[in-house]
């Protein structure tokens, strides 16, 4: 057992180390995973997190890595999670980044960890706060969190964030598949990378006009903006990071930043209870209640509805 107040310290200071047994023991669903959100609670609250996601090829390790550059320029401290939501073993796409992002791991100022959610029954929705918790407790003012996953996974990552940014490229057919997957309607920001190639402008144009057919917004309401970034030479980069801290500051003028968060603390309570239900639901394979209700059932003297009812009655009584 480890001692979670001296991890919690030292985590604080900036040691990596600290900050990795500590998101180890989030992963691992550890038994001391309670004590350790309990020491966190007081400490979080003040990073600003932004998720990055779409299709594998758009580059988004590289436009994560131009990120961190950009606000280390700035003296900011960066965490990043890059998560995979789809693999239960670490390794492939998120080694992947791990190289791609290596001229940042000699900076104190940085922390990158790759994550996968190792088939636990909560997925990404109870693993990847909880992360994002660690990172913030541990002094990071930006959190980046880039999924390798694409569909579901990508908006399951748009409410762990507090910014969305969708990434795409020219000639992948992005346009098709961003509609499809639904990740128009989660980016707060979107970025037209590898934008020196044939097409960009196109896709730029492209996009912008699938944005306007789903509009209904009122005046005042935040319109996404379109970048276009080389990200491997960190052109465009500086403009993503001012429509970041615009959507920040229009969030934060609004009041709806503080929804968000509300939000997410919401989902992410209800995402543990519903998780600890299963875990529960799931030792009763032989237990007598399933059997007996079972029996009831295909007697037809009772219902699967009502069957459910009384096994959670029992589950919440005992």
């Amino acid at each position: 057992m480890q001692d979670v107040s001296t991890l919690v310290a030292q985590a604080r200071e900036g040691r990596p180390r600290a900050v990795a047994r500590l998101i180890s023991l989030v992963e691992g669903a550890s038994p001391q995973l309670r004590e350790v959100m309990a020491a966190l609670a007081p400490l979080t609250g003040n990073a600003y997190v932004v998720g990055l996601t779409g299709s594998p090829g758009v580059g988004k390790s590289t436009s994560t890595s131009a990120l961190v550059t950009a606000y280390r320029k700035q003296g900011k401290r960066v965490g990043v999670l890059a998560v995979d939501p789809s693999s239960p073993f670490s390794g492939g796409a998120l080694l992947g980044d791990r190289v791609r992002m290596s001229e940042h791991a000699s900076d104190p100022g940085v922390y990158i960890r790759s994550m996968a959610t190792r088939g636990h029954l909560g997925g990404l929705a109870w693993a990847a706060p909880q992360a994002i918790r660690v990172l913030d407790a541990a002094g990071c003012d930006v959190i980046l969190v880039e999924t390798v996953g694409v569909g579901q996974s990508e908006v399951e990552i748009a409410s762990q964030a507090d910014t969305s940014v969708v990434l795409l490229a020219p000639g992948m057919g992005d346009g098709i598949q961003a509609a499809k997957a639904g990740i128009l309607e989660i980016g707060d920001v979107y970025v037209v990378n590898k934008a020196d190639r044939d097409g960009a402008d196109a896709t730029a144009r492209e996009l912008n006009h699938m944005l306007g057919l789903g509009e209904a917004r009122k005046p005042g309401d935040w319109r996404p903006p379109i970048v276009k970034t080389v990200a491997s030479k960190g052109e465009g980069v500086e403009e993503v990071v001012e429509a970041l801290d615009k959507h920040r500051a229009w969030m934060e003028e609004r009041g709806v930043l503080a929804e968000r968060r509300r939000a997410r603390a919401a989902r992410e309570v209800e995402t543990i209870a519903v998780t600890a239900l299963r875990e529960r639901i799931g030792d009763l394979h032989g237990d007598r209640r399933l059997g007996a209700l079972a029996e009831r059932i295909v007697s037809g003297e009772l219902d699967p509805y009502r069957a459910a009812d009384e096994l959670i009655q029992s589950l919440t009584e005992n």
